[in-house]
This record gives C-alpha cells, structure tokens and sequence, in this order.
C-alpha cells in the first residue's frame, strides 16, 4: 500500500460519541448540532456524531436520533454513527443516517461486556448489517474494538485482528478501524499491527482510533498514518473513554493531531476556532481540557502565528 503522506490523512472528530459517552453533563440536542456545523465550517471533514447504545446504559447517546434528524442529508454524507447490531443500523437509517460504523471487540471479554455477546456472534450478525446499509445507500465499517489489549484479559494477538479482518462475514465493509480502546499501545505495535491489515486482509481504508491514556495518542496515529491508515480519530480537548473498559481515558485530542499533522485544509484561523470551540464545550460540560495543542495556542508567544490573540 501506499504510504499516506501525514498532511493528506483525514481526521473524523469524535467528541459527540466517544468524547461524550463518559461525562456527567449531557448535551441538548440542539447543542449537539450546533457543534457538529461549527466543526464542518472549521473544515474538519467527517464526524462521528453518536451511538445507537441504550440511553439507559449509555446516557449521554439517548438524543442520537434526534442530532440524525436535525441534519441535513449532506451533513450525514459526512457523518458516522457508532452500531453494534442490524436493529441499530435500521433505527437509524428511518432517521436518515447514512454512514454507519458496526463494532465489534476483538476480545470476547470486552464484547460481552460492552455489547451483551461474544465476538462471533457479532460477526454472523454483519451480513445483515452490510445488507442494511446498502439499501439506505451508505457506507458501513468494521471498527474492532480492543486491537491491542483488552481490560480483562489483556494484550491481544495480532493475529486475531488479522483473523477477524479477514472474516468472510466481514465483506461489504469500506472500511476498517482498528483501535486502541485502552491507550496503552506503543509506536511500533501500531505501525505493525496496521502494516499487517494493510498487507493481509482485502483493500479497505484503515482508520485508527486511538486514546492518550499513557500520552502517545499523537505518536500513534502518526505511526498509523505512516503504515497506511488514512483516517484517525481525535476528540475535542481529549474527552472520552469507554465506560465498559476500565483503565480507558480520553481519546486523543483533536487539536493535538492536527498542530502535529498539518492537513491541507488547516490554517491558523482555522485551528484558532477549533480551540475556541473545545474550550467552549469543555467548559459548559464542567470537564478537563488535556490538550497540549490548546495549552500551546494560549501561551505567551505572539510571534507564533498559531498562538491565538490573547484577547480572544
């Protein structure tokens, strides 16, 4: 494959599904929407914009079909939702969602306590998941939680994610994301793990997912996008984590991946309105702001044209 230069990489903005699933605060509707526009008009080019968990399990993502209704079918070209069965993806499709990310966890310890059910069973579900989304006309991925190491039985073989990917049940599927749901992977374990999905299983774009539990979210993703990854996922101040996997944290932040990467589309006006509007929803969700690309735009380096005015 390949290699993707780092600047011509994709970042998919999480923050309104993985970013939110943990926190005390939830966001309107409204709000919800507000943000994905304003993250659009900023130019970032895809968002993940909720899940199709249980409300009652999962309380932040109850509004989920109501952020898929309130936007407009060209916003949902570029839009993900997070699916874990057929019944998801057909409750969202009514609801206009196109693009739909099915997940699964490498790890049968971590399938059955995020999902209810073993990874195998997942898997035979996804023909009729693939099914599903070719007649809404959209995109489906196979996202494989725990590619690394799993909270209960932990690390993960390598060649059980190339096994899975594999899986003929898995055809249909655009894409394939592989994450680090625990933030405890290391630069070489991605860029292998990624060489070998890019090498030994059916032509997809790779995405990468990765969190900074142990702060090398960004070094990660760059290892993924220099092994073949097209996309990484980031959220917004570093929110996030799995509330079914203990020792996960935030997601890396978005702003971190795009000061290091660099994409064509970002420009320091640009960055300066993705930091204003993290800093604008961690403050109303009463959360900690862990990027470091926000720490650097509002120190005391004027000449810097990243660094935002300090009136602003």
């Amino acid at each position: 494959m390949t290699q993707t230069p780092i600047t011509a990489a994709r970042l998919r903005d999480v923050t309104l599904r993985d970013g939110l699933q943990l926190t005390g605060k939830l966001l309107s509707t409204d709000r919800k929407v507000a943000l994905a526009r304003q993250l659009f008009a900023a130019g970032v080019p895809e968002l993940e914009i909720g899940s199709m968990a249980r409300g009652d399990l999962v309380p932040p993502m109850a509004n989920t079909l109501g952020v898929i209704e309130a936007l407009t079918p060209q916003e949902l070209e570029r839009s993900w939702v997070w699916v874990a069965t057929p019944r998801h993806i057909e409750k969202a499709a009514a609801a206009g969602a196109k693009n739909f990310q099915y997940c699964l966890s490498v790890s049968d310890a971590h399938n059955q306590a995020n999902i209810g059910r073993t990874t195998d069973t997942s898997l035979a579900a996804m023909p009729d998941a693939v099914a599903l989304t070719r007649e809404a006309g959209g995109r489906i991925q196979l996202c494989l939680a725990t590619s690394f190491t799993c909270p209960f039985d932990g690390q993960v073989d390598p060649d059980r994610v190339v096994q899975i990917a594999n899986d003929p049940r898995a055809e249909g599927a655009a894409d394939i994301v592989i994450c680090d749901t625990l933030g405890q992977a290391h630069p070489g374990q991605v860029s292998s793990l990624i060489s070998r999905v890019a090498a030994e299983t059916p032509r997809r774009e790779i995405v990468f997912h990765g969190h900074d539990t142990w702060g090398a979210g960004v070094t990660n993703s760059i290892a993924a996008v220099l092994a073949g990854a097209g996309v990484v996922d980031g959220a917004l101040g570093g929110l996030g984590g799995c509330p079914f996997a203990p020792g996960a944290s935030g997601n890396t932040a978005t702003e971190d991946l795009l000061f290091a990467m660099r994409p064509d589309w970002l420009t320091p006006a640009a960055f300066a309105q993705i930091v204003r509007e993290s800093e604008a929803l961690l403050d109303d969700l009463g959360e900690p702001n862990r990027s470091k690309a926000r720490q650097g735009a509002r120190s005391k380096a004027p000449a810097f044209e990243w660094v935002l005015p300090a009136s602003r």
